[in-house]
Parts: C-alpha cells; sequence; structure tokens
C-alpha cells in the first residue's frame, strides 16, 4: 500500500525537507500551508495519514483533532511542533492524535510513526473490504422469509470464527450455498475453500482422498500425492454427506481435526495444518450415534456451531426470488429470454411440497423453460407432479 500523507506546516523550509523525504520514501504527499487549505484535503477524503503542525496562521492545529472526530474514516494524526510541552502531549493523545513529535525532526522517528499509522489504515481497509464482502454475499442470496435470513445471521456470525461448523437440513436445500457463504464472509476468505461428496467416494479411496499418499503406499501410487487436507491448509474443508463415511474414516478424521495433524498414506512423518472444517449431512447424526452407525465424539467435535437449514416448504415465501434468480441465471446459459411468470404457475410452484428443496425447484425451473417458446412460464410448462399435487 502507497499511502498519501498530508503535510500540514505553515514554514515553507519545513514543508519541503519533510515532504522531500517522504516522496524518496515512496509516499505521496499533499501539502498545505494552513488550516483552510488541510479541511479541503480531509474533505475530499484525499489524505490516508496526516502530520500537523500545532501553530497555524489561520488557527490552532490540534482543533482539527476534534473536527475530525466524527469521520466514518478519520486519518491517523501525527502532531508536529518545535514548541512542544508535556501537558500539550498528552492533551492531543487524549483526543485522538496518533504521535506528538517535536521538532526538529528526525527521519528514523517520523517513519517509525508512520509506520505504526499505515498499520492502522491498512487494518481499517481490511475491516472494510470485509464487511464488504459480508454485505456483498448476503445481497446475492435470495431470500425473503425471515427463517432463511435467520440461517444467514448465524452463518454470518460462524464466519467470524475458525471454528468447526455443521450444517444441517434435507437434501436440497443449500447447504453448500451456506459453506460457501461461510467461506466468503470469514478471515480466511482469500483462502482455499474444497469439497468433497463422502457419499461420492468409495470408501476405500476416501482416505487417500482427504490424506493423499506417498508413491509406492499401494498399487498404482507411482508418484507422492497431496490429499485435500493438506490441500485446504490456512482455508476450509467442506465434508458433504458426512454421515456416508464409515466409522474407521470417522476415527482418522476425529484424530485428525484434534491434532491438527496428519500423516499421508504410507507415511510415518506428520504434516501440520491449520484448516477449518464444515460438514455437512441431511440424516440425523443423533439417531446415527444411537445406531452405532457414527461417532459421537467425532459428531461434538465437528458440531461446535450449528446451522440447521429449513425446508424449503417451511419458507414458500422464498420460492418467487429463487424462481426468478434461476430465470435469470438460465437465460444466457440457454441462449433464450424468459422474462415472467404467470401468477396461475407460480402459485403452483408455491403450493407444491417440494421434496427435492432448491434443488428440485432449480431443475423444474429450467425444465419449464425449455418447454417455455413465449417470454412467460406458464401453467402447461410445469411437469406433471407440480400441477397434480
Amino acid at each position: 500500500m502507497t499511502a498519501t500523507i498530508l503535510l500540514v506546516d505553515d514554514e515553507k523550509n519545513a514543508r519541503n525537507n519533510i515532504g522531500a523525504y517522504l516522496e524518496s520514501e515512496g509516499y505521496e504527499v499533499l501539502l498545505a500551508a494552513d488550516l483552510k487549505t488541510a479541511r479541503k484535503h480531509l474533505s475530499a477524503q484525499e489524505a490516508d495519514i496526516v502530520l500537523l503542525d500545532v501553530q497555524l496562521p489561520d488557527g490552532y492545529g490540534p482543533d482539527l483533532l476534534a473536527e475530525t472526530a466524527l469521520l466514518a474514516f478519520r486519518p491517523p494524526i501525527i502532531m508536529i511542533t518545535a514548541h512542544g510541552k508535556i501537558e500539550m502531549a498528552v492533551e492531543a493523545m487524549r483526543n485522538g492524535a496518533h504521535d506528538f513529535i517535536q521538532k526538529p525532526i528526525k527521519f528514523d522517528r517520523l517513519e517509525q510513526s508512520i509506520k505504526r499509522a499505515q498499520d492502522i489504515v491498512e487494518m481499517r481497509e481490511e475491516l472494510a473490504h470485509f464487511r464488504r464482502s459480508q454485505r456483498e454475499v448476503l445481497d446475492s442470496i435470495v431470500i425473503n422469509s425471515e427463517v432463511m435470513k435467520e440461517v444467514f445471521i448465524e452463518a454470518q456470525r460462524a464466519a467470524k470464527r475458525s471454528t468447526s461448523i455443521l450444517i444441517s437440513g434435507e437434501t436440497g436445500t443449500g447447504k453448500e450455498v451456506v459453506a460457501r457463504a461461510i467461506h466468503r464472509m470469514g478471515p480466511r476468505s482469500d483462502k482455499p475453500f474444497i469439497d468433497i461428496n463422502c457419499a461420492a467416494v468409495q470408501n476405500t479411496m476416501l482416505e487417500s482422498e482427504l490424506f493423499g499418499y506417498e508413491a509406492g503406499a499401494f498399487t498404482g501410487a507411482q508418484k507422492r500425492k497431496r490429499g485435500l487436507i493438506e490441500v485446504s491448509d490456512e482455508g476450509i474443508l467442506f465434508l458433504d454427506e458426512i454421515s456416508s463415511m464409515s466409522p474407521d474414516m470417522q476415527a482418522k478424521v476425529l484424530r485428525a481435526l484434534e491434532e491438527r495433524s496428519f500423516r499421508r498414506v504410507g507415511s510415518t512423518t506428520s504434516i501440520q495444518v491449520d484448516v477449518q472444517i464444515l460438514a455437512a449431512s441431511n440424516k440425523n447424526l443423533k439417531d446415527l450415534i444411537e445406531k452405532g452407525e457414527f461417532r459421537e465424539d467425532l459428531y461434538y467435535r465437528l458440531k461446535v456451531i450449528n446451522i440447521e437449514i429449513p425446508p424449503l416448504r417451511e419458507h414458500p415465501e422464498d420460492i418467487p426470488g429463487l424462481a426468478g434468480h434461476f430465470i435469470k441465471t438460465n437465460n444466457p446459459k440457454m441462449g433464450i429470454n424468459i422474462e415472467n411468470m404467470t401468477p396461475a404457475a407460480l402459485d403452483l410452484l408455491k403450493n407444491y411440497s417440494w421434496p427435492g428443496n432448491i434443488r428440485e425447484l432449480r431443475n423444474v425451473i429450467e425444465r419449464a423453460m425449455i418447454f417455455c417458446d413465449d417470454a412467460t412460464i406458464d401453467v402447461q410448462h410445469l411437469p406433471a407432479d407440480v400441477k397434480e399435487q
């Protein structure tokens, strides 16, 4: 980051000397000889950091501390003066000054102060970026119902903690959408998001998929392969349909979670990792625990935070928005231009029970678009099971 520094000093030689030094260090420099000029730069939000003299021709420099106190992005202000007193420095710091430096200025001391101020600016920008990304994630998700708004509020809170999260819900309710939203809203958003559907991988292969293997570990293992846990280091690993995982694999995943390390298949060397685990299940894990099909200790290790996603039939008010979203995203993919849906067709969608939830709704909309030759989807374009219920 190249900071822009506003230097406010009525002494021309001081402005030129300090300004030249700052420019030689790679900073952009704005010069002001009085408070009036300084206020113009600040109102235009042009400065990241301010170097402010105490005695100025049109006022008392520290007054600017009070004036900028209510700014949303108040720049760190470093006071500089040739007439410094301890009382003045204490008062300036109490009113929000970042630092207080006496003239003649030692450039190494000034640079240290600017670096600390720059750290604050960068931190604020990171926080602002994080908050914007949170809003963008929520804005991109089509929700109108209170129950789903609460789900994403929970997801937003959970995203701030790099802890294990269990996402529960019927098939097709949007568990992966929530997992990806947590990734985008959280501190690991610029790190990998790796997902695996445990039900789609044979249990005999799941260990090598997750932990990787060394060359010669088994027949066909010709060279070393990194597992998904290693690939997702510092990021998020999403274990979808974790209920299908065998008890033996559950024990190995639990050990990796607790020790934050694992060994590749065929290796005796432990590899340390920092991975946040998100897991999802469409089955009741407590029932599976009672049947002896799922480890209770793994269940509680995963369920540090639990997010329950309701089935679509419990929030039908979201159906119009979801249908419109699917139409909008499908139009360019399918090369067509559906613009609307009749009230009668929409009523059928809202009254249907949706056993396949949002995934089924998406497929129904895509099918209707294929059979629609007009700009509006109507009842005749919907499948029979939706019309007959």
